[in-house]
């Protein structure tokens, strides 16, 4: 069992900046693969972000036009997800999800269903 805990959501205006952070605790807690996805009112939820178990492979929407990034700090057992220019259509609940790693093809990384464990959520609201 894992447990995920995201903090630092917010308000911030349009091209601000927040770090997300999602702490995973738990067995061999540290030997998952990490992903954020969001979801607006609404809509499904969507794929934004994830990083393999060593830290070493990243993965990122290709709507996201290069505006975030995700590192992993391994001590910590905790996953950043860096915000930057933040728009309008990124406000929705951000959800830190896991997987035990097993070195899988890119697209696994991004597929909602391969995530066994999630967190509560933490709200972005971006404002115009």
């Amino acid at each position: 069992q894992v447990h995920l805990a995201e903090s630092g959501g917010g308000l911030v205006q349009a091209g601000g900046s927040l770090r997300l952070a999602c702490a995973a605790s738990g067995r061999a807690a540290d030997t998952y693969a990490m992903g954020w996805f969001r979801q607006a009112p609404g809509t499904e939820r969507e794929f934004v972000a994830a990083i393999n178990w060593l830290g070493m492979r990243t993965f990122f929407s290709d709507l996201l036009e290069g505006r975030f990034t995700i590192s992993r700090d391994a001590a910590e057992n905790t996953v950043y997800l860096q915000m930057n220019g933040l728009k309008p259509e990124d406000t929705a609940v951000y959800y830190c999800g896991s997987f035990r790693d097993l070195n899988f093809s890119d697209g696994y990384y991004k597929n909602l269903q391969s995530y066994d464990y999630w967190g509560q959520g933490t709200q972005v609201t971006v404002s115009s």
